[in-house]
């Protein structure tokens, strides 16, 4: 098969769809891999160690998207990129189509095969394509809180750790799952005091047994958060409905009731957000004031540490690519119910139930597009 690599033009995204030691892998197994020039750059892997790995290095985006059977990326097809897609090629990025009527609409025009990171599933029902990036995002969050805390970046001036005789900030993280535990680790180590909410009972056991008395939890209803948030200096939102909008947690009323120059690190953005006051940002502006609160709502966290990013997805995502490559795509969903859990849009109908939910559209169960 002909898989092709576009350079990612989001902005200020630097990961890459597959590294060059993933490229030598299907290169071995006999596939063709079209790499757009300067696409690893911004990782740290330079044109020539594709073309050591056996990729072929391209000029442009138009060559990957015209000739590639498979197209690997990491974030969703831009407007510029969609165009590009045709009937019967078959996308493999995250695409969080559930906020995104546009994206939608267009990937159902393309005719192409719409495959998901964020919602393929595993034997114990994890979202394994998904973990590796919320790990990142959720250890990132403090990192980036913190910084936004400082006076001079719009925050309250106050230190994540504190000093001997003045309080530790206080972080409230709103869901305990993976971002929700990493973020709650990294706050941990920076010296906060950490409250974690969230309506599982047993997300937040686990919580407990791996942070002990160290972590506070909450059982997450509208009046408990109403109260936590208060409390923050920073929050971070890291609630997860896999495939579906995220819930809106925090009210605008809720901001009026929080610390002027608190900063929210919306991890949940790529699904819409957990707060009503959230739009998404980029990372040439990451960040805007609403109600006195600093809002950070980059959907692509992880893509400031590209390098570490791209092997860490790559580790999870590369066994798939190799099943799509060398069994076929419709072969590869029929045997495979947890890489079938992905498939979001095929040949102009939409398979996902969570997305015609949010956007009101009608689904066409995988299952018939499959034929199975």
């Amino acid at each position: 098969m002909r898989i092709g690599v576009p350079k990612e033009i989001k902005d200020n995204e630097y990961r890459v769809g597959l590294t060059p030691s993933s490229v030598a892998e299907l290169v071995h197994a006999g596939h063709q891999i079209l790499v757009e020039q300067g696409a690893g750059l911004g990782a740290g892997f330079a044109d020539g160690v594709y073309q050591a790995a056996g990729a072929l290095i391209v000029d442009g985006p138009d060559q990957v998207f015209e000739e590639a059977d498979l197209v690997v990326k990491v974030k969703e097809p831009l407007l510029a990129e969609r165009g590009k897609l045709r009937p019967g090629q078959t996308l493999f990025a995250y695409l969080h189509l559930a906020p995104d009527a546009e994206l939608t609409r267009d990937l159902i025009a393309s005719g192409a095969h719409c495959i998901a990171y964020e919602t393929v599933t595993s034997r114990s029902g994890g979202l394994p394509l998904l973990t590796p990036m919320s790990e990142v995002a959720g250890r990132l969050a403090p990192q980036i809180g913190a910084h936004f805390l400082e006076k001079q970046t719009g925050g309250r001036g106050v230190l994540l750790a504190g000093v001997p005789g003045v309080p530790a900030a206080e972080v409230v993280i709103l869901g305990a799952g993976v971002v929700g535990g990493h973020a709650a680790a990294i706050a941990l180590g920076m010296g906060a005091n950490v409250i974690v909410a969230d309506r599982d009972p047993e997300a937040l056991r686990l919580l407990d047994s791996r942070f002990g008395s160290a972590v506070r939890t909450v059982f997450s209803t509208k009046a408990a958060v109403s109260e936590i948030v208060k409390r923050a200096d920073l929050l971070i939102g890291a609630v997860l409905v896999p495939g579906a909008r995220t819930p809106t947690l925090i009210s605008r009323d809720m901001l009026s009731t929080m610390k002027a120059g608190s900063v929210i690190i919306d991890v949940a953005i790529d699904q819409g957000g957990c707060c009503e006051s959230s739009r998404p940002t980029t990372h040439s502006d990451p960040v805007y004031v609403a109600e006195e609160i600093v809002h950070y709502c980059v959907p692509n966290m992880p893509g400031v540490v590209p390098r570490t990013s791209t092997f860490a997805l790559n580790n999870a995502t590369l066994p798939f690519v190799h099943a799509i490559a060398d069994k076929g795509w419709r072969r590869a969903l029929s045997e495979d119910v947890n890489l079938r859990a992905g498939l979001q849009i095929s040949g102009g109908k939409l398979a996902s139930a969570a997305v015609a939910k949010a956007q009101g559209l009608v689904c066409t169960p995988v299952e018939a597009v499959l034929e199975l």
